[in-house]
């Protein structure tokens, strides 16, 4: 799920900047991005006289200047250009004027690129305080405030997602850079992680878990690997992330009902939960019920349903016990009004079916073939068309046929009412292949369940036809009577 392309291991012995702690190998994760086509210094314009002088919020006055490559100077020398070229690269531009400063702005770019290679190949090894000034120096440049989300901006409650204008970084060609650095830096073998978690702690997992409400959906995805990253390589940081995640959750939920990143935040989440052991921990089976099945209630559910699905699945398949509180949540919070969530719920209802066990099913089924029969009778074909496919799937049939004595007589009469009226022929036809499934199971409970729907039918028409003539005998009355009197019959 979550991608990294590898490439051939560099054979060639590192250069050292300070002694490393054991003889780890270079990196063997590569990303390439056209955006790290860099230009030579020497061919910026007058590369080797420029000197500008920027603000950082980092360091203060900051001379941007064109400054040589790492690998060209002694090793002597290196730490303090190491730490010069960070400074550089905590200078803040404004990018909405793509003709302002673009010198100073092709020099922090060479920087980044530099910096990247660098910790990509484990050509040079880098001591605390160059690892602090990094870190320093990634937050400055990522960690800023986010602009208002198109809804804020038109003041839009209920808006679509999908019809708000794409919000894209116009500082991505830097900001690209800057998580490529610190993806490079979390996963190379070189990051010692006792020496790392003093940089990378809860405070900077809190503020990566904030820009998560980024609309940009390329800082959304970088933010998703790296995140993963960090709590693969990190132990001591995975429950702390699991809370982070779960507080997002509850926001969303009970508050907000916007958050861009919530379909990578699940994605993140479906390869943990994939983790998971076995028997699984209280406080997992309490997120899946407080958290995750909660979800399923947001009205813009289609932007993050399949991911969600995907770890709601994951629980059901490690726990199978799971199956009841999961299918009674999809119940608890099953649409109304709106059928493309009913088509999605449907699907999802079948894969969780697909896992589930008899015992776990004989506790649910009632309501829940309650809810097929209302599927069923759907006006809307295509909820109507998901619902009969359930009959599709080998498990769930079985798991039917096995509990037809309570089963038949909910569905059956959603079962006629379709053949009887129901608008679409598709859905008659696939109602009829229900139907003949069922006298195949057991021909005699489905005459016994056919009997007991005329008796109802024609109790129905009878208890109509009274009402009918009542009224009648109350119409002739109060014409009889002026309509003035109050009138009362037995």
């Amino acid at each position: 799920m979550l991608k990294i392309i590898k490439g051939m291991k560099k054979g060639s012995k590192p250069e050292v900047i300070e002694p490393p702690p054991g003889p780890n190998g270079p990196s063997d994760v590569t990303v390439n991005h056209a955006s790290r086509a860099a230009i030579p210094p020497s061919q910026l314009p007058n590369a080797r006289s420029q000197t500008i002088r920027a603000p950082s919020p980092q360091t203060g006055e900051v001379e941007m200047e064109v400054t040589p490559m790492l690998k060209d100077v002694p090793i002597s020398e290196r730490h303090v250009l190491f730490i010069k070229k960070v400074n550089m690269c905590s200078v803040s531009f404004d990018f909405s004027d793509a003709l302002k400063k673009v010198k100073e702005k092709e020099i922090k770019r060479q920087n980044l690129s530099e910096l990247v290679d660098l910790v990509q190949s484990g050509s040079s090894k880098m001591n605390e305080i160059m690892q602090e000034e990094m870190v320093k120096m990634i937050s400055v440049n990522i960690f800023r405030p986010l602009p208002p989300a198109a809804f804020e901006n038109t003041g839009a409650i209920d808006g679509d997602p999908e019809e708000d204008d794409m919000y894209l970084e116009p500082s991505w060609p830097h900001l690209q850079l800057v998580y490529e650095l610190l993806l490079r830096y979390v996963v190379s073998p070189d990051t010692d992680t006792k020496v790392a978690k003093r940089f990378i702690d809860h405070s900077f997992v809190l503020n990566l878990l904030d820009l998560f409400d980024s609309e940009d959906p390329r800082e959304r995805e970088y933010l998703k690997t790296i995140l993963h990253r960090v709590y693969g390589k990190f132990m001591v940081h995975r429950p702390f992330i699991r809370k982070a995640i779960t507080n997002i959750f509850y926001r969303f939920i009970f508050e907000t009902e916007r958050q861009p990143g919530l379909g990578e935040l699940l994605e993140i989440l479906g390869s943990i939960i994939n983790g998971f052991a076995v028997p699984m921990k209280e406080e997992h089976k309490l997120f899946l019920v407080r958290a995750l099945i909660p979800l399923h209630k947001a009205k813009f559910i289609n932007y993050y349903h399949q991911q969600l699905s995907y770890c709601i699945t994951q629980f059901v398949e490690k726990d199978y016990k799971l199956a009841d509180p999961v299918i009674r949540g999809l119940l608890k919070y099953w649409p109304v009004t709106n059928c493309n969530k009913e088509i999605l719920f449907l699907g999802e209802l079948e894969e969780v079916l697909d896992a589930t066990q008899p015992a776990e099913f004989q506790h649910c089924m009632v309501p829940l073939f309650r809810q097929i029969g209302r599927c069923i009778n759907s006006p809307n074909f295509q909820v109507a068309e998901r619902a009969l496919f359930l009959w599709n799937n080998e498990h769930i049939v079985d798991l039917i046929a096995q509990n037809r004595d309570v089963i038949l007589p909910i569905i059956f009469e959603p079962l006629e009412k379709n053949i009887q009226g129901h608008w679409n022929q598709a859905i008659n036809g696939l109602t009829g292949n229900v139907r003949k499934m069922f006298i195949e199971m057991d021909a005699e409970l489905f005459e016994e369940c056919s009997n007991r729907f005329l008796e109802n039918e024609a109790m129905t028409k009878e208890m109509r036809e009274q009402r009918e003539l009542t009224w009648k005998k109350l119409e002739a009355i109060a014409s009889e009577e002026g309509g003035d009197d109050i009138i009362m019959v037995n």
